[in-house]
């Protein structure tokens, strides 16, 4: 069967339409059908044989491609996603937001000199920039490379840090990711992509370089932001994890050279937005329940999985709404974030704007680990209310997406300040065994997103904006704990 292909084991969308026109013209939808367990199942079933949510993805992926904060690709995603909101008629607001412009340049590296190494023999390097990253000179610096494991090894090693390319080695750890743990062996990989090249910078290294995190071997470099700032911005670059390990090898044997190019530039920053589409509440218009991704992604491929793939999910929550002509009683409002990748000043923004409407914010869902298949969702509701879930778990149960899984703060990404604010978060429980794979690589394309997994993220982020914007108890707010 064609992955495209809706799955048959719903209800035929035609009776669907058929039946919400009926309905409707009955007068029945006038008012909202609340969490009726009906309202609920057509909502999840109308969301399985629509791929609205993959021609949006397959339109900012393959008509627009890359969209980096300050991009000409972001600016057409912006206005993109705006038409498309506006078309299904949504109330359609740009929220204007100043953002970093980095602009990649010449990325080459290259072994000059090791033990045992052949006359006229040198050996390229796999790499790209880190967000953010210093510039070499046009030619390139030549320098020694320091291989290093750990933070505590820079630490000990501090005094032969002065002049070298330094070399974070730090495996990503595949089968933490195999065993539903991708974001923690991720946390663990990021903070040397982070940290590592701005510690370096300030015990004197001419550059940094990071073993890419993420799994799948394939020697593709997995780029992402730096903690570089003004003052020590040093060429940083991650290497992919074939030439970190050859590196390794060669520096067990004696002094490694390296020749590095890195000219990246630092622009002033631009003018960008967020993205916002409201659904108009009813009888509590004013309380809002947000769906959203972000829509920028890294200029390496097409951004498919990070984070087409949430924006469409989003957008296809009206898009379902508007289709079964389902009102609900608070505003849904859509958000297209900017600038999550380097800088997050959309949702700082956003927060900024709204800070004296915050506690009118019911509830926020992000979608921003990708299309892998939905399990159900994960949120920072007070243990109280984790009760109150039972007929939205029974409604996904038929997709097996029916786990709700509480945390005491989720953090992601563009929803932090929010939910620091108090406002509960929720995020898809997806299946991201394989997502770093391809996470801020030229792999991440829309070939890699399977439809049916992406129908199923529609139908999840759906089911659950409907719930919590018809629900008739409190949920409470988020109670953040401090670090």
């Amino acid at each position: 069967m064609d992955r495209r292909t809706p799955d048959r084991r719903f209800a035929p969308l035609p009776v669907l339409s058929f039946l919400a026109a009926s309905l409707t013209s009955a007068g029945v939808l006038a008012a909202s059908p609340g969490n009726d367990p009906a309202a609920l199942a057509r909502i999840r079933d109308a969301a399985m044989q629509s791929d609205y949510a993959w021609e949006r993805t397959a339109d900012m992926t393959d008509l627009i491609g890359p969209r980096l904060s300050g991009s000409r690709g972001a600016a057409a995603a912006v206005t993109q996603v705006a038409e498309a909101m506006r078309k299904l008629g949504a109330k359609v607001s740009l929220q204007p937001v100043k953002v970093p412009h980095w602009v990649r340049g010449v990325e080459t590296g290259e072994l000059v000199d090791y033990a045992g190494r052949p006359e006229g023999i040198t050996q390229r390097v796999v790499l790209t920039a880190l967000g953010g990253s210093g510039a070499t000179p046009d030619t390139g610096l030549v320098a020694p490379v320091l291989v290093l494991k750990h933070f505590d090894e820079l630490k000990a090693r501090a005094s032969e840090v002065k002049g070298k390319i330094v070399l974070f080695d730090v495996p990503f750890d595949q089968h933490m990711a195999e065993r539903g743990l991708a974001g923690s062996a991720y946390g663990q990989g990021s903070a040397y992509r982070r940290d590592g090249p701005r510690l370096a910078a300030e015990l004197g290294a001419v550059a940094a370089l990071v073993r890419s995190v993420g799994g799948a071997a394939y020697r593709l470099p997995h780029t992402g932001s730096s903690g570089l700032a003004d003052g020590a911005r040093i060429p940083a670059a991650a290497v992919s994890a074939e030439d970190a390990m050859l590196m390794a090898r060669l520096a067990r044997r004696g002094p490694l050279s390296m020749r590095l190019v890195l000219t990246p530039r630092t622009l002033p920053d631009a003018d960008s937005y967020n993205v916002i589409a409201d659904l108009p509440g009813t009888d509590k218009a004013d309380e809002i329940v947000i769906v959203s991704g972000h829509l920028d992604s890294w200029d390496l491929a097409t951004g498919a999985h990070d984070d087409a793939v949430g924006v469409a999910s989003a957008m296809a929550v009206l898009e379902t709404l508007k289709r079964l002509d389902y009102r609900p009683r608070r505003t849904i409002r859509m958000i297209a974030w900017m600038n999550e990748e380097n800088g997050t000043r959309g949702a700082r923004g956003y927060l900024a704007a709204e800070q004296g409407n915050v506690e009118k914010h019911f509830g926020a869902i992000e979608s921003d680990n990708g299309a892998g298949r939905p399990f159900g969702m994960r949120t920072s509701v007070g243990p109280q209310a984790m009760k109150l879930f039972t007929p939205l778990q029974a409604a996904l149960q038929p997709l097996g997406a029916g786990v709700i899984q509480r945390q005491d703060a989720l953090q992601t990404g563009d929803l932090s300040g929010l939910e620091r604010a108090g406002v509960p978060s929720f995020a898809p429980l997806i299946d991201t065994s394989s997502y770093f794979d391809y996470h801020h690589t030229p792999a991440d394309t829309l070939d890699k997103v399977d439809p049916d997994h992406l129908r199923r993220h529609v139908a999840v982020m759906t089911a659950t904006a409907w719930f919590l914007a018809n629900l008739e108890q409190p949920i409470g707010r988020a109670v953040v704990p401090e670090r």
